[in-house]
């Protein structure tokens, strides 16, 4: 199969979208298919993982694939969904997807929070799936780590590519602030890897600029567990490489978090319990140490779900092709030639 994604990988700290793309561009390669980042005539499959064509490492848009499609009608194009209204709190994101997700056949969510938020609810089901998103474990694993013995701070540590407060700058600030305590940092100590508002200063949580790949994970594995305060997450994958270098997860009950770690750690609810569920952790550590070994959310799990859904697709191709009409809605589809 030929498959068009419209996103180059880029190399280094680009956030989770980015590492979908690398490790789905490797998978299909060493699966034996092609993949390209331009339309051309004889593409079988075109992924839309990113709609936004300002983005620099965005190749083509819905308006594109849309033109492709009226000379080459037996493409099947594939919408990968991964954000939303509520992950920023903004009122726009979602109106994109929506507009961009005319030029799909198939959607695809990355949790099943997102696939139920009601911007979706007149989306045909049987057309839409979800894959959860993965961590590479050949840079992602236990190897190295060391659990905590019961002797000394637990290490904390969690890690983001944006900055926006919704990341959980409420529960991570409070833990700043419980860290004043002398009580409490006899318990517990706290790491943040990623980039911070301009200006912007923990008080006692130690900042580590942005990293990526080993020098990510030789990080992560310093430390016991992983806290993840994100909320309206749509399927974040730093909780997946904190858990997959063997770090218990210590997670928001918050958009795509359960369903990613619901049996790999502790829930709790926002600032005012992560005290609690960090004194739980603290306390049951041996039990969720061990439970995490098995967290199933890798790589290599996910691109073996996206390869056997692209064979599923080009089986289907005739009838899912026959089935198209891109000229339904001729404001939408017009609207869809105005890059965004």
């Amino acid at each position: 199969m030929i498959i068009a994604i419209n996103q180059r990988p880029y190399d280094g700290p680009w956030g989770g979208g980015n590492r979908f793309v690398q490790a789905l561009c490797e998978g299909l390669r060493v699966a034996g298919h092609q993949v390209v980042h331009a339309l051309q005539g004889n593409i079988d499959i075109i992924l839309m993982v990113e709609t936004r064509l300002r983005s620099p490492n965005v190749t083509f848009d819905a308006g594109s694939i849309l033109r492709h499609l009226a000379f080459h009608p037996d493409t099947v194009v594939v919408h990968r969904i991964n954000e939303c209204d509520e992950r920023k709190g903004e009122k726009f994101i979602t109106h994109k997807l929506l507009r961009a997700n005319y030029a799909a056949d198939y959607t695809v969510f990355v949790g099943s929070w997102l696939k139920d938020l009601p911007a979706w609810r007149d989306k045909d089901m049987n057309l839409c799936k979800v894959i959860l998103n993965g961590a590479d474990t050949s840079t992602f694993n236990a190897a190295g780590f060391s659990s905590w013995t019961g002797e000394g701070p637990l290490r904390l540590v969690t890690h983001h590519w944006g900055y926006h407060r919704f990341k959980g700058f409420d529960v991570y600030e409070h833990i700043d602030h419980l860290l004043g305590d002398d009580e409490f940092s006899k318990k517990f100590s706290m790491s943040y890897v990623g980039r911070l508002p301009e200006g912007y200063k923990f008080k006692h949580i130690r900042h580590i600029e942005a990293l990526d790949g080993e020098a990510l994970a030789s990080v992560l594995k310093t430390h016991h567990a992983y806290v993840t305060a994100s909320l309206n997450e749509p399927g974040g994958n730093h909780q997946n490489e904190g858990a997959c270098c063997g770090l218990p997860i210590v997670y928001r009950k918050s958009g795509c978090m359960p369903e990613y770690c619901g049996n790999y750690g502790i829930g709790y609810d926002g600032a005012d319990d992560i005290a609690q569920a960090l004194a739980t952790l603290r306390d049951n550590y041996s039990l969720y140490a061990q439970k995490v070994k098995a967290y199933p959310h890798t790589a290599e799990k996910m691109v073996q779900e996206w390869l056997s859904f692209f064979d599923f697709l080009f089986a289907q191709k005739p009838k899912m092709t026959q089935r198209r009409n891109i000229w339904r809605n001729i404001p939408l589809l017009l609207r869809n030639q105005i890059p965004v």
